[in-house]
């Protein structure tokens, strides 16, 4: 099985690639860092190969995939989980940095679905796993252009599990909520510590990746994780409100 894996150098992207290495997947691993794809290969050994790339470049990140596919063989496994986030009042974001976050974040995963398609569709097997967020579920404030990414995936990654009804091909669309990554981390550093957010559910990424994994055999539509936060599915509402209402302000700069 060949799986690539975006945004493999740290955090999720980093546990998925140990959880299919250890179900015997060989591995497409793809990041920017050059040099922290190099030291997880060599921990995982054999069926591991890196591709530095700017992910954040949709053609770019295209033609990387097309070298995996000519090197490894065709892809039954992608896994689009590359992704970043900006922490910040909207008047506050720099539009550009803006821009390219929705670049890597939804115009690259769907650039490289294009790609994967054909192949997948032409043997009737495979599976795309598009890494979205709760974010795009229950948008939190100060995240403008992050919850428009996460929402975006995620609305297009569950009409594609529609279209693909019948051909073989599945797609899995993964929610996580709070995981305890780099990313995860600092990025509730930059709000205020308040009783409500303190209670908040955390995940790990190890479990996470032991979920997806399990998802893919079990050709599951989707995963919300913390399973805590499934409620924003049966009560989006609700769930929406509290989201809005409860958010910890961000810290003050000055």
């Amino acid at each position: 099985m060949h799986v690539v894996i975006t945004g493999a150098s740290a955090g999720i992207g980093e546990a998925l690639a140990r959880e299919f290495h250890k179900r015997g997947a060989t591995l497409s691993l793809l990041a920017r860092r050059k040099q922290k794809l190099e030291q997880l290969a060599k921990e995982l050994g054999s069926r591991s190969y890196i591709y530095s790339a700017d992910l954040a470049d949709p053609k770019a990140a295209a033609a990387t995939l097309a070298e995996c596919a000519r090197a490894q063989g065709p892809v039954d496994v992608l896994v689009n989980n590359a992704g970043v986030q900006i922490i910040a009042a909207a008047q506050d974001t720099d539009p550009d940095e803006g821009e390219r976050l929705l670049a890597l974040n939804v115009a690259t995963p769907l650039r490289l679905i294009h790609d994967v398609l054909p192949s997948m569709l032409e043997r009737k097997q495979g599976t795309i796993v598009n890494m979205a967020s709760m974010a795009g579920l229950s948008p939190v404030p100060n995240m403008l252009y992050y919850n428009a990414s996460k929402g975006g995936l995620g609305n297009a990654s569950e009409a594609l599990r529609g279209e693909l009804a019948g051909t073989g091909v599945n797609v899995l669309t993964v929610y996580p909520g709070p995981v305890h990554t780099a990313m995860g981390d600092s990025g509730i550093e930059k709000y205020e510590a308040t009783s409500v957010a303190e209670m908040a559910p955390w995940g790990t990424a190890e479990e996470l990746a032991s979920l997806v994994v399990r998802g893919v055999e079990l050709r599951e539509a989707s995963i919300i994780y913390p399973r805590a936060y499934a409620i924003s599915r049966w009560f989006p509402n609700l769930s929406r409100w509290f989201s809005l209402r409860f958010a910890p302000p961000l810290k003050s700069q000055s």
